[in-house]
């Protein structure tokens, strides 16, 4: 019965993920949704920066303190490993959908580039960035990040193992693939507003402050595989002259929603 129950918790968590992760493409986009990014009443500026940057530094600090491997061997006494990715997701998504409902616009447009030729080409970076996102989750299994390969093999009495350290596809050119992604689904906008901006700038340099943090776990996990493979292949933007090796950051890494 505890099989059942904790793959359906798995699957639950992954539902409930995959719906964020859906809405959040609307919401940084203003597509759709019922609140994007620059909808709703506005508030006086200082307020909305405070309460945005909050938000913000909720999020970044619950993703990154429960992906930590010494909160990892505390926190796995009260939930266990079979379901404990999928409750870091679940966790992630929660703080995700508080952002959504609680983030103060802020509408005074940085820079507008409706009508121009450059509108277009905004738009094709953006979807390309959450493009990049999910395929890169794909290349280093994508249920293992989200925890329903945990729980699948909890429900057929396999022990859980993490994957052989290797270089899949964009993995061979940059080490984070999957943020890149997040810059390009972050900062390429027809409309930039002051409360998008915002959003951008903030979650840019919480994705920076967490790669050294998390490049240092895998270092720490993986030695010198990983710090031949950082000697080799740049962290962010592919550069066609550096040799890349058969290396790649494990599945439960740290990454935003990672």
């Amino acid at each position: 019965m505890k099989r059942v129950l904790f793959l359906g918790y798995a699957v639950i968590s992954y539902l409930v993920f995959f719906v964020t992760f859906l809405y959040a493409i609307g919401f940084v986009g203003n597509y759709v949704v019922p609140k994007a990014i620059d909808d709703g009443p506005e508030t006086a500026t200082g307020v909305a920066i405070a309460i945005n940057i909050a938000l913000l530094g909720l999020f970044g600090l619950q993703h990154s303190i429960m992906a930590r491997p010494a909160f990892k061997r505390v926190w796995q006494k009260a939930v266990p490993q079979p379901i404990e990715r999928a409750t870091y997701c679940l966790a992630s998504s929660a703080c995700l959908i508080l952002l959504f409902w609680a983030w103060r616009p802020m509408p005074g447009v940085v820079w507008d580039l409706t009508g121009t030729p450059f509108e277009m080409v905004m738009r094709v970076l953006f979807f390309g960035g959450w493009g990049l996102v999910l395929a890169s989750s794909f290349m280093i299994d994508h249920f293992d990040l989200f925890g329903l390969r945990q729980a699948w093999l909890y429900f057929q009495g396999k022990e859980y193992t993490h994957h052989p350290f290797r270089t899949p596809f964009m993995y061979k050119y940059v080490r984070h693939p999957l943020y890149l992604g997040w810059f390009l689904a972050f900062w390429p906008t027809p409309v930039m507003t002051q409360g998008h901006l915002l959003f951008s700038f903030v979650a840019t340099a919480y994705i920076v402050a967490a790669t050294f943090i998390e490049e240092h776990d895998l270092i720490n996990h993986l030695g010198d595989n990983y710090i031949n493979y950082r000697k080799t292949t740049p962290r962010y933007f592919p550069i066609p002259k550096r040799k890349p090796v058969d290396a790649s950051p494990p599945p439960d890494s740290t990454t935003p929603a990672k």
